[in-house]
C-alpha cells in the first residue's frame, strides 16, 4: 500500500494532552525542548506492518492491546503540518492522544460493517439490476419485438457507456458539493423513474433514448459510493469492503437471473412481452432502495444523528476511533469538508497528475478480454439452441463461481501486499480460455462451448483491487474524488470497446473478435509489467533523496513544501 513516511529523526518533547487544543492554538513550537519531556505520551500498538498474514488465517490479536498505529500525528511538527483544519467536519474528534484497543476496534469495525457497509451493497445490487437486465431481456425476444438486430443492440450498450462515462466527473462535483447522503439516494430515484419507464418502449428510437438516460443518470454512483466509504475504512479494510461490495453485483446478477426466469412468464398478460414487466418491476424495486437512502445513510461518521435518529449510531468513544484510526491511516482525509465542492484549477490540476496515468490506462484495457463474452453469454446460449429459461438458469454457474473468485483474489492481494500481482492473474485466466475459444468450430459441442465461455465470465474480477489502487495512490480528497472519476471513466471507455469487438457478421462463432480479445490480452499483460517498474522506479528514486537528507533537512522541506499528496517527497505509491 501507499506510505505517507514520518521524519524521526528529531526527537521532540511531548506535550500535555490537556494544554492541547483542538485546534492546536496552544502549542508553542519554540517552547519545545529537544530532550526533556514534560509527560509521557501515550504508548503506541504495534505497527501490523510488522504482522505475518497468512491466506487462510488472520493474525491473531490482543483484544486488550493497544490498537493505535503510529503515524505522522507522533511527532510535535509533523502533528502540526497534517493537524486536520478546523473547517473538517470531524475535527471536533480528532485526538492525537487518543488510544483504544484492538476489541474496541473490531467491534466497531463490525458496527460500521452493519450500518455503513450493508446499505452500500444493497444500493450496488439495485443498481446493477437495473443496469444489467438487459440481459435477460434478450432471451425473451426483445431484439425482434423493438425491430432491432445485434448491431442496434451494440449501439444501445455503446450510447449508455459513453453517457455513463460523460456523467461520471459531473456526478461526483455535484456529490462533492451537495454530500453522498444527498446525491445518491437522487441519482437512485432518477434512474429507477427511467428504468421503470422502459416498459414502454416501442422501438429503436426509444431503446436508444432510455440507454442515454440510464447512463446519465447512474454515471458517477460508483465512485460516489466508494469515495463514503473511505471516510469510514482505512486503505487496509477498503479493498476487501469494495470486494463485497462488487458481490452484490454478482448478487444481483444471480438474483435478476432468478427474477427473469419467473417475470418473464408474464409474456402474453395484458397483451405485453415479459420483459416489459421485467422492466417496470425492477424500476419499482429500485425506487423503494433509493427512498430508503435518503434515511440510512448518515453524512458522515459523526453526523449520525438525524430527527427520525436522535441518538446516533455511534457514542462519542466510538466516533473518536472511527476518526482517528482512519486519519493516522491516511491524514490527507482531512484536506476537505465533505460537502466542499472543487474549483476548476483544482480539477484541471489533479487531472494533469501523470503519476496516475498508468492506473487509468490499465483500467481502460483489463477487462476488455473477458467483457465480450461476458456480455453476449445469454444471447449465445440462445444461439445455441437454449430456450429462455434455460439460458437464463445456464448462467448461473458462472456468477456464483465468480462471487468466490472476487473475494479470494481481493483478499489475496492484501495477503500478499502486491496490486498487480493480484490483478495481472485475470490476463491470465484469460488467454488460454480465449485461445480455447477462437480454436472452436461449427462440430464443437455446445456443451463444451458453454463449459469455456462459463469459465471465463467466471473471470477474477479484480476490478475493486484496481479502484482501491487508484485510490490510496491518489493522497487527498479532492484528488482522490477526481481520480475515482477519471478511473471509471475509463473503465467505461473499456466497455465502449467491449461493446462493438462481437459483430453481427461475425457470429455466431466471433472469431475475428476473439482473435482481437488474445491480442489485447498479450498486451496487457506487458502494460502491467511496464507499470509496475514504473512505480518502482519513482518510489526507488524518492527513498534516495529522503534517505541522502538529514532530519533537519527532512523537517525543512515538510514545512516549507509545495509539494502536495503523491508528489511529496515522504510518499510512497502501492503497487
Amino acid at each position: 500500500m501507499s506510505t505517507v513516511l514520518v521524519n524521526h529523526g528529531i526527537k521532540r518533547s511531548a506535550v500535555p494532552a490537556q494544554d492541547v487544543d483542538p485546534d492546536g492554538k496552544d502549542l508553542d513550537l519554540k517552547d519545545l525542548s529537544p530532550t526533556t519531556s514534560t509527560f509521557s505520551i501515550p504508548e503506541l500498538g504495534a505497527p501490523i506492518a510488522q504482522e505475518r498474514r497468512s491466506f487462510f488465517r488472520r493474525s491473531k490479536r490482543d483484544p486488550d492491546a493497544i490498537a493505535t498505529q503510529p503515524s505522522v500525528f507522533d511527532d510535535p511538527l509533523s502533528l502540526e503540518v497534517y493537524r486536520p483544519k478546523k473547517e473538517y467536519e470531524n475535527a471536533h474528534r480528532f485526538d492525537p492522544y487518543a488510544r483504544w484497543t484492538w476489541g474496541e476496534e473490531a467491534r466497531l469495525v463490525r458496527k460500521i460493517d452493519f450500518r455503513i457497509m450493508i446499505w452500500a451493497c444493497v444500493m450496488f445490487f439495485a443498481l446493477d439490476l437495473d443496469r444489467a437486465n438487459i440481459s435477460q431481456a434478450n432471451t425473451d425476444n426483445f431484439l425482434p419485438d423493438l425491430g432491432m438486430n445485434t448491431n442496434d443492440f451494440n449501439l444501445g450498450n455503446t450510447l449508455f457507456k459513453l453517457c455513463f462515462l460523460l456523467a461520471e466527473l459531473p456526478s461526483q462535483l455535484i456529490s462533492k458539493r451537495l454530500g453522498p447522503d444527498i446525491w445518491i439516494p437522487s441519482q437512485m430515484i432518477l434512474w429507477s423513474i427511467v428504468s421503470a419507464s422502459q416498459f414502454w418502449l416501442s422501438g429503436r428510437g426509444s431503446f436508444l433514448a432510455a440507454r442515454c438516460l440510464l447512463g446519465f443518470m447512474q454515471g458517477g454512483f460508483i465512485p460516489d459510493v466508494i469515495l463514503y466509504l473511505s471516510y469510514f475504512y482505512t486503505k487496509n479494510e477498503l479493498p476487501l469492503r469494495l470486494a463485497w461490495f462488487w458481490v452484490s453485483n454478482y448478487v444481483a446478477e444471480l438474483v435478476g437471473a432468478f427474477l427473469a426466469t419467473g417475470i418473464l412468464r408474464l409474456r402474453g398478460v395484458g397483451g405485453h412481452a415479459g420483459w416489459r414487466y421485467m422492466f417496470l418491476l425492477e424500476g419499482i424495486l429500485t425506487l423503494l432502495v433509493g427512498v430508503l437512502s435518503f434515511f440510512l445513510m448518515p453524512p458522515g461518521p459523526t453526523q449520525t444523528k438525524a430527527w427520525y435518529r436522535p441518538k446516533g449510531w455511534f457514542s462519542e468513544r466510538e466516533e473518536t476511533i472511527m476518526v482517528n484510526r482512519v486519519l493516522r491511516d491516511d491524514p490527507t482525509k482531512s484536506d476537505m469538508h465533505n460537502r466542499e465542492g472543487l474549483h476548476i484549477k483544482k480539477i484541471f490540476q489533479i487531472m494533469k497528475d501523470w503519476r496516475l496515468w498508468p492506473i487509468y490506462i490499465l483500467g481502460m484495457v483489463f477487462m476488455i478480454p473477458v467483457n465480450p463474452p461476458h456480455t453476449y453469454l445469454t444471447l449465445s446460449l440462445r444461439n445455441l439452441g437454449f430456450d429462455t429459461t434455460m439460458s437464463n438458469l445456464l448462467s448461473i454457474p458462472s456468477t456464483a463461481l465468480g462471487i468466490i473468485n472476487l473475494v479470494v483474489f481481493c483478499y489475496l492481494s492484501e495477503i500478499i501486499d502486491s496490486r498487480i500481482g493480484s490483478v495481472v492473474i485475470l490476463q491470465f485466466w484469460a488467454l488460454p480460455l480465449l485461445i480455447a475459444l477462437y480454436s472452436f468450430n461449427h462440430n464443437t459441442s455446445q456443451w463444451v462451448y458453454y463449459a469455456v465461455v462459463t469459465l471465463i465470465t467466471a473471470y477474477p474480477y479484480v476490478h475493486p483491487v484496481q479502484v482501491a489502487w487508484a485510490s490510496t495512490n491518489s493522497s487527498g480528497v479532492g484528488t482522490r474524488t477526481v481520480s475515482a472519476s477519471l478511473y471509471n471513466m475509463f473503465v467505461q471507455l473499456s466497455s465502449i470497446i467491449s461493446a462493438n469487438i462481437y459483430r453481427e457478421d461475425d457470429k455466431p462463432l466471433y472469431k475475428r473478435g476473439n482473435r482481437a480479445l488474445i491480442a489485447i490480452c498479450v498486451m496487457n499483460i506487458v502494460l502491467y509489467g511496464l507499470t509496475f517498474l514504473f512505480y518502482r522506479t519513482i518510489n526507488k528514486r524518492r527513498e534516495r533523496k529522503w534517505n541522502a537528507m538529514t532530519p533537519e533537512e527532512r523537517q525543512h522541506y515538510l514545512d516549507t513544501t509545495t509539494d502536495v499528496g503523491n508528489q511529496r517527497l515522504n510518499f510512497r505509491f502501492s503497487y
